[in-house]
């Protein structure tokens, strides 16, 4: 099966890691091992959601004000488009805090789906939204993240899961994805390799 789409996570996938979740728990007043913030999040009452709310936005715009890409990733953005593949981004974060990273490094996305926007990840409401408006199947979209609930997205929507082993990976999520990258533009092979394995197979 050809790859018609590509996927990405963000934060610590297209732009290099910035949050420290475990000083942001403790801001909030949760333990570091608390667990994910979002969903510690959607088990508050609506009073204290507010005041941690709050703190997760004042992080999530020193985020954007102290954004960098990853190596090779406006390379692999551009070499990827020259391709003709439409490029999607799916996020924990704001849909409006991708958009200010992108204009901030000059980057084009065809679609991008925040948290606000419907189940956040390890849900695959993104990858399934994306791929409806790209008009492709979810088997013929490749994701690329960093992260466990990356994987799963992508796992729970049929796509094919790429981790992105970044300079800061403290786990190994190997086992839950088809490909593991430590560059950017190690993506590029795959999907070329993917597309000529679908093409061996027509041939014969």
């Amino acid at each position: 099966m050809a790859i018609r789409a590509v996927i990405f996570d963000l934060d610590g996938t297209i732009t290099q890691p910035f949050f420290d979740f475990d000083a942001i728990r403790l801001e909030m007043g949760f333990p570091k091992e608390a667990g994910p913030v979002l969903e510690l999040i959607q088990k508050m009452t609506a009073n204290e959601r507010k005041r941690v709310e709050e703190i997760l936005l004042v992080h999530e715009q020193r985020a954007i004000e102290f954004s960098s890409l990853s190596a090779g990733a406006a390379e692999t953005l551009t070499a990827i488009r020259g391709a003709g593949l439409p490029i999607g981004i799916v996020t924990r974060n704001l849909r409006d805090n991708a958009l200010a990273v992108a204009r901030k490094h000059n980057l084009a996305f065809d679609c991008i789906v925040g948290r606000e926007e419907g189940p956040a990840k390890p849900d695959p409401f993104g990858i399934l939204h994306i791929c409806r408006e790209f008009g492709v199947q979810p088997k013929e979209a490749i994701v690329v993240g960093d992260y466990l609930f990356d994987l799963l997205c992508a796992r729970n929507a049929g796509a094919i899961p790429v981790w992105f082993r970044n300079a800061d990976a403290t786990q190994d999520f190997s086992t839950f994805a088809d490909y593991t990258i430590d560059f950017l533009p190690e993506l590029l092979p795959i999907i070329h390799s993917l597309d000529q394995s679908r093409e061996t197979t027509n041939a014969g």
